[in-house]
């Protein structure tokens, strides 16, 4: 196989990203799901669920599904939708439809958790989706769209929710899971920051 260019062919700006693959077709969805920072936070929701006592794989998968759908699908959907930073050639009538159904699948999945949680998955299933609108469309003044709000969204925000989305509590060592994840965030984003 081999190694895609620094430069997409026939153009003479450099892709918008180290992952994306050329434009068109299939390849705009690949480049959309941003793969390893995607699997990235994906991880966080193990790790906070993996802190818990015991570990329900139904709920697990779940709360990775409605992460996914959340983070993976509708927050990079919004994004692309805000400026076109990765310049796909998605239309936009399928962006939307993608951050809807994706938003909309990611609340179902945690309102059905609260059968087997409890009311305490209530304030992430209502704090996730503005963190997803507000950071990706700035709003609030963009008080949410900057590497703060990065760690603070998609490091920390994962490790508490899949931590609750098992025990239907909050404990300390989650909470110390979520600060390790929102400086390692962090980091990431101040050392990336320059390259890109």
């Amino acid at each position: 196989m081999d190694e895609p260019s620094a430069v997409r062919p026939g153009a003479d700006e450099p892709r918008p990203a180290f992952y994306a693959a050329r434009a068109g077709g299939w390849r705009d969805w690949w480049t959309l799901l941003h793969p390893p920072y995607t699997a990235w936070h994906l991880a966080y929701v193990v790790i906070g669920a993996c802190l818990a006592p015991v570990i329900n794989t139904t709920k697990l998968v779940a709360t990775l599904l409605a992460f996914f759908f959340a983070v993976g699908l509708a927050a990079h959907a919004l994004d692309e939708l805000n400026g076109r930073p990765l310049r796909t050639h998605i239309p936009t009538w399928a962006l939307v439809a993608v951050s809807v159904v994706s938003l909309a699948g990611a609340v179902g999945l945690g309102i059905a958790g609260i059968v087997q949680v409890g009311v305490a998955l209530v304030p992430f299933i209502v704090v996730g989706p503005v963190l997803v609108v507000a950071y990706n469309f700035e709003l609030f003044g963009g008080v949410l769209h900057n590497t703060v709000g990065l760690a603070a969204s998609w490091g920390a925000f994962p490790v508490l929710t899949a931590y609750v989305a098992q025990t239907g509590r909050l404990a300390i060592a989650p909470v110390i899971a979520a600060g390790g994840a929102f400086c390692l965030t962090l980091v990431q984003r101040t050392l990336s920051t320059p390259a890109r």
